[in-house]
C-alpha cells in the first residue's frame, strides 16, 4: 500500500510539472521542457543531422519527388516461413543509457520485458548494480559513450548486432527504452516470414527516402539515398539478411559505416541494407514511436500493435489514449495500464482500485 502511495504521489507530480510546463508561453528561444523519462535524450530532429540534405526537409521539387525510390509494400508470399517459430527464436535487444536506468528501465522491466526476460538485451553505457541485479547477465554494459551522437549510438548498435551474431537466433529486433513491445504481437508477424530470407521490418520515420552524402577517399563524395526505419519505433531483421551485413555492420565496421554518412545508428542500418547489401525495407505500420501522433492509435487496437511508446512532442504529451486502470497521473506514459490491459492477472494491477 505504501508503495502505490508513493508512486501515485510521484506520478501526480510529473503530471502537474508536465501541466504547468504546457502552460507557459514561449518568449524568444524556446525553453526545452523537462519531462522525467519523457523528453531527455530524445532523438535530434532529421534536419539537424550532419550531411542530409536540404531536400530531406523540404521534400524537394517535383523533377526530384519523381526520380525517388519508392517504398513498396510487399506480398508476403516469397516470405512465408516453414516451421513453427517462437520467442525463444527472436534476439530482443534494448538500447539505453544510464541516466534512464531509473525513470525509463524500471518501466520496461515492471512491465513487457517481466513477460520476455530470457530473450531480452539490455545494452547500455554504465555499470548499474540494481539493473544487473534484475536482468543478470542480459545487461550488457557496452562501455560506450553516453552522448547522444551518431557514434555513441552506433557502438551499442554494433554491440547489439555482434550479440545477436553470437546467439544463433533467428531474429534480431532493436528497440528504443521508450517503447512498449507486445511480444506475442511481435511473434505473431514474424511468423508471417522466414528467417531464411532477407527480411528488414520496420517503419519510416519519414515519407520519402532519406539522401545522404557518402565518404569517398580523395575528399570526394557522393549522393546516396535509402529507406531507414526508424530506431524509435523498433525493427527487426532475419538472421539471413544480418549475414550479408557483416562486413559493414560487425564490430567496429559500424562505427567506420556511419562516418561514411555521419548519420545515426538506425538510418546506417537502412543504408547498410539498402546501399551495401541490396535489400529493402519491407514496411509495417505495427510499430509506433513517439514521433507521431499516438492518440490516433484507435484504442480497440492498442493490443494489436508489437510496439507503443510515448514523449513529448511539439510541448505536448504524446501517449495513448487508454483508459484504467491507472491514472494519468499514476501512470504518465500509459505503458502500465496497457499493461494490465494485456496481463490482467499481474499482481499489482489486481490491486488497482475498481479493476
Amino acid at each position: 500500500m505504501g508503495r502505490r502511495l508513493i508512486r501515485g504521489l510521484s506520478g501526480a507530480t510529473i503530471f502537474l510539472v508536465s501541466v504547468a510546463l504546457l502552460s507557459v508561453r514561449q518568449r524568444g528561444a524556446p525553453e526545452t521542457p523537462r519531462y522525467p523519462g519523457l523528453r531527455e535524450g530524445m532523438p535530434e530532429k532529421l534536419g539537424q543531422r550532419s550531411k542530409v540534405t536540404p531536400e530531406d526537409a523540404t521534400g524537394g521539387n517535383g523533377r526530384e519527388q519523381k526520380e525517388q525510390k519508392d517504398l513498396e509494400v510487399h506480398p508476403l508470399e516469397g516470405y512465408g516461413t516453414k516451421g513453427s517459430l517462437t520467442l525463444g527464436d527472436i534476439f530482443i535487444a534494448v538500447k539505453t543509457t544510464k541516466r534512464f536506468h531509473q525513470s525509463r528501465m524500471e518501466l520496461l522491466l515492471d512491465t513487457w520485458i517481466s513477460q520476455v526476460r530470457e530473450q531480452t538485451y539490455v545494452f547500455t553505457d554504465e555499470e548499474d548494480d540494481a539493473l544487473k541485479r534484475r536482468m543478470g547477465d542480459h545487461a550488457i554494459f557496452t562501455n560506450c559513450s553516453a552522448e547522444h551522437s551518431h557514434l555513441a549510438l552506433s557502438c551499442k548498435m554494433a554491440a547489439e548486432f555482434d550479440a545477436f551474431l553470437a546467439s544463433g537466433r533467428s531474429w534480431f529486433c532493436h528497440f528504443d527504452d521508450d517503447n512498449y513491445l507486445n511480444p506475442w504481437a511481435l511473434l505473431k508477424l514474424l511468423s508471417s516470414y522466414s528467417a531464411m530470407w532477407d527480411v528488414y521490418l520496420g517503419k519510416p520515420s519519414l515519407n520519402r527516402p532519406i539522401r545522404a552524402f557518402e565518404t569517398l577517399p580523395n575528399n570526394q563524395t557522393k549522393a546516396v539515398r535509402f529507406w531507414f526505419a526508424t530506431g524509435g519505433a523498433g525493427f527487426c531483421i532475419s538472421r539471413k539478411l544480418a549475414s550479408k551485413m557483416v562486413p559493414w555492420a560487425s564490430g567496429r565496421s559500424f562505427l567506420s559505416t556511419s562516418e561514411l554518412i555521419r548519420l545515426p545508428d538506425d538510418c546506417t542500418v537502412g543504408y547498410i541494407i539498402e546501399c551495401k547489401v541490396g535489400g529493402r525495407l519491407l514496411p509495417n505500420a505495427l510499430f509506433h514511436s513517439h514521433l507521431e501522433n499516438l492518440q490516433l492509435i484507435p484504442p480497440s487496437r492498442l493490443t494489436q500493435q508489437v510496439t507503443l511508446s510515448y514523449g513529448v512532442f511539439e510541448n505536448k504529451l504524446n501517449v495513448i489514449e487508454l483508459s484504467g486502470p491507472f491514472s494519468p497521473q499514476e501512470d504518465p506514459s500509459r505503458f502500465r495500464s496497457l499493461h494490465c490491459h494485456l496481463y490482467p492477472d499481474t499482481s499489482w494491477c489486481l490491486q488497482a482500485v475498481g479493476w
